[in-house]
């Protein structure tokens, strides 16, 4: 079954064109309220792709991740054109006082990196996608390691939902967040006002596994598929070709996740 067909089997949601809609949690609103205007005031803003966002049903959207910043200048982009996002973020900012308290209630998936309990937002990311909304996950699970800040080897679990569901899967770059915040830097950089670029791709193509058991090989392929995709929109954003072999941690002996030492960078 083709792609469009299978995304009309999953609940459709109006798209919101007011960021501040009341027909979403006070919390989402709330976010929404306190950080779009300091991006809207520090960034200068480059939308591009907005054709290719679903204007309805449950969708994965992937996105490439190099500074602390870019979550946020991605969420600006799907909340400028009418999305509602719900990222699976790590654990860690959950635990944040207040903070985690307001993205819980904001309906954000947290998510136990590198454990065998990370199953259960794998399960609250399907069941959001099977209610219609836009989930949002970061297939390199943490800041790309690729010493050009390209997008380096991904993990499997935005290719894992979208063939479960047969939702479709965006593949969306983003770049210029760097500018403001350097990779591992925690302070911001918002004078002289940066410009931030965001392209949609089109969805990934993944109906030809559709129907086959979803072994390592199949789910590592559509993976692949995916960085492919987020890759080459990057490549029309920077204006240059990406390397020709996509960065892997585990070979140049770095950690899945946390801070890589400079001897193993």
């Amino acid at each position: 079954m083709g792609m469009m067909t299978q995304q009309n089997t999953h609940e459709r949601l109006a798209r919101v064109t007011n960021p501040t809609d009341r027909s979403r949690p006070f919390a989402y609103r709330f976010v929404v309220g306190v950080l779009r205007p300091p991006l809207m005031l520090f960034t200068k803003r480059r939308w591009s792709g907005i054709e290719n966002l679903p204007s309805g049903g449950g969708y994965v959207a992937s996105t490439n991740h190099y500074s602390y910043i870019d979550p946020l200048i991605f969420g600006h982009f799907l909340v400028d054109n009418g999305q509602v996002p719900h990222y699976l973020g790590k654990i860690e900012v959950f635990k944040v006082p207040v903070v985690g308290h307001i993205l819980r209630a904001a309906q954000q998936i947290p998510v136990l990196r590198e454990s065998g309990k990370a199953s259960g937002a794998y399960q609250a990311a399907v069941e959001a996608v099977r209610k219609g909304q836009c989930v949002v996950i970061y297939p390199e699970g943490t800041l790309t390691r690729d010493p050009g800040l390209w997008p380096m080897k991904g993990k499997t679990g935005a290719a894992r939902v979208a063939l479960e569901t047969r939702c479709p899967l965006i593949p969306i770059a983003n770049w210029g967040g760097q500018e403001i915040m350097g990779v591992y830097s925690k302070w911001p950089r918002l004078l002289p006002r940066k410009t931030v670029w965001v392209r949609a791709g089109a969805p990934v193509d993944l109906s030809d596994l559709y129907d086959v058991p979803l072994t390592r090989a199949v789910l590592r392929e559509a993976t692949d598929r995916v960085m492919a995709a987020i890759t080459r929109e990057l490549e029309v954003l920077r204006g240059e070709a990406a390397p020709a072999e996509r960065w892997d941690p585990k070979a140049h002996g770095q950690p899945q996740i946390g801070k890589p030492s400079k001897e193993a960078s």
